[in-house]
């Protein structure tokens, strides 16, 4: 049988009160903040994702709507050591719980320890895989042990060769003493 659920334009209360479960693979060339990231060619690999609603009983409360989130991938980047590709692993592992209104969020967003979602018609599960793995992207990637000494250039040759530094660098200053005239 054939999922209903479309996750570019997904209905979460829908997906979530029926226990929906989805997966599939995306192109890093279909995540493009991902892309960029990555050295050229990257756009060839995929990302991996499932989703899976889960409608939980809250005492007191109207049952609340979660979305189990699940992405893994490989991408290469630019090893900020030695400048030589290193393959970075992104894996995401995340519970959301949605709500109704971003006022609400901003309400409950302090005190709770879960990542908080406005519940949305048209929620696009897609942008949500590329939001986290953004999140997951190392600061500066770099291999644990470099392969290959980093390649050092100097920019400016004749920074090598500058002149020495006089051996008194405020001597000049002492003309402008009171009483020594410029």
């Amino acid at each position: 049988m054939r999922n209903p659920f479309n996750p570019a334009c997904l209905d979460v209360r829908a997906f979530v009160q029926s226990g929906g479960v989805l997966a599939g693979t995306l192109g890093l060339v279909q995540l493009p903040r991902v892309n960029d990231e990555c050295i050229p060619g990257a756009g060839k690999r995929e990302v991996a994702w499932s989703a899976r609603g889960e409608l939980r009983r809250a005492e007191a409360a109207d049952p609340e709507l979660w979305l189990h989130l699940d992405a893994r991938t490989c991408v290469p980047m630019a090893c900020q050591r030695c400048l030589g590709e290193v393959d970075v692993d992104l894996v995401v592992e995340r519970w959301f719980r949605f709500v109704a209104s971003e006022a609400l969020a901003a309400q409950q967003d302090d005190g709770s320890e879960e990542d908080l979602l406005v519940m949305a018609g048209d929620f696009n599960l897609h942008s949500l895989v590329e939001d986290e793995l953004v999140l997951e992207l190392p600061l500066i990637p770099r291999h644990l042990a470099c392969p290959v000494q980093p390649r050092l250039q100097l920019a400016d040759q004749a920074f090598e060769s500058a002149a020495p530094v006089p051996d008194k660098p405020f001597a000049a200053l002492a003309g402008f003493k009171p009483g020594k005239g410029v």
